[in-house]
């Protein structure tokens, strides 16, 4: 299978939206993602458009897609870097600067084909090539029960850090956080 990794750019948007919902379709995407389909199906076009956009400046996201010849997505994911001080998603302040690896998606049909990997060793390099700030790990969370996602992201070289998040809701999880640290 032949494909492309390429970073999002802002005309990009309407693939943006339809492959987040193709993702939030996917029987897995409970255990994946913290956004539901209904809440991404409220967002308008131009939030879309912006999340094009900060992906496209790639300062402090960058969105990874993997394309295929005939420019169908096959998977893609996102890193956000985090600073110190500075409060994430789950409410904690990071103590070092760090990028964020989450929206993971691929294609059913092509997972286990190398696209995941490809789209974290692109990830991982950007992360590691940027100068200011110089990150110092990249993280990401992954849901208690969803054990194949684990053991992948064992396999690309993230390491369990001993740090869980309790998501509360109406049915309430945890999410582990892995990483790896710059070496």
């Amino acid at each position: 299978m032949t494909y492309t990794i390429k970073t999002v750019r802002r005309e990009d948007w309407r693939k943006v939206k339809e492959f987040r919902l193709t993702a939030l379709r996917d029987p897995i995407a409970r255990l994946a993602f913290l956004e539901t389909l209904e809440q991404a199906t409220a967002r308008t076009d131009e939030a879309w458009q912006d999340r094009a956009q900060a992906s496209a400046e790639g300062t402090t996201l960058r969105q990874f897609v993997a394309e295929a010849p005939d420019g169908g997505w096959l998977g893609t994911l996102m890193a956000r870097v985090e600073l110190p001080g500075d409060e994430t998603a789950f409410g904690e302040l990071p103590k070092v600067p760090q990028t964020h690896v989450i929206g993971v998606f691929v294609q059913p049909a092509r997972r286990g084909t190398g696209v995941a990997e490809q789209l974290f060793r692109a990830a991982l390099a950007w992360s590691w090539s940027l100068a200011e700030p110089r990150i110092e790990r990249v993280r990401l969370h992954v849901h208690e029960d969803n054990l194949r996602a684990q053991s992948f992201y064992r396999k690309v070289g993230f390491e369990h850090t001993g740090i869980t998040v309790l998501v509360p809701g109406d049915t309430p999880f945890h999410e582990i956080e892995l990483a790896i640290p710059r070496s």
